[in-house]
């Protein structure tokens, strides 16, 4: 847990005030529990993590169960408004902005998304369903994901558009030549 704790605190620059590091630290200690024996103590730690859960998003605007698996590397940017399901699963090296909603699509088939390594999700954007996010995928603001998106891609747009990500020289990752900023400046 420890281990865990520290590399969360690396991924948010160090910063001890960061809120995602805070609902971080709450998840860990609500995955760490799972594993106390015995079952009174353990009981009496999920009374203590249930409180803690419900203190942090309260303040924060952060709901990240213990349920939901995740990666190295995983960092809160923004606080507010983010919604994570229990069912969801995330590589390493992701990102989450304000305003994220990773859930269910519909509530009778409680499957939800399941995203690869390296994926950066904008600020507003939701992502539902049973669905896969490849590896070194970029999902815009506000964007609307109720498909499948394939590694190496962005994904843009109500419902989200997806597109394969162009690369510089060297494997640098940059944004598409025809991507809608660019696009709409053409006209």
């Amino acid at each position: 847990m420890f281990e865990n704790i520290r590399a969360d605190l690396r991924a948010h620059g160090g910063d001890w005030g960061a809120q995602g590091f805070w609902v971080l630290l709450v998840y860990r200690f609500g995955r760490w529990r799972y594993g106390v024996r015995p079952a009174v103590l353990r009981k009496l730690l999920s009374f203590v993590y249930k409180f803690l859960f419900k203190l942090v998003q309260i303040l924060t605007g952060i709901e990240l169960p213990c349920e939901v698996v995740i990666g190295r590397n995983f960092v809160i940017d923004h606080f507010g408004g983010i919604v994570i399901s229990g069912y969801a699963r995330f590589g390493d090296d992701c990102r989450v902005r304000n305003g994220v909603v990773i859930g269910l699509k519909n509530v009778d088939k409680p499957i939800a998304p399941v995203l690869g390594n390296n994926v950066d999700i904008g600020a507003g954007a939701k992502v539902l369903g049973n669905i896969r996010i490849g590896n070194n995928v970029v999902i815009g603001a506000n964007a609307v994901v109720l498909t499948d998106v394939p590694d190496d891609s962005i994904a843009v747009g109500v419902p989200a558009v997806v597109r394969k990500r162009q690369y510089a020289a060297e494997g640098n990752l940059h944004e598409p030549v025809d991507g809608p900023c660019q696009a709409a400046s053409h006209r």
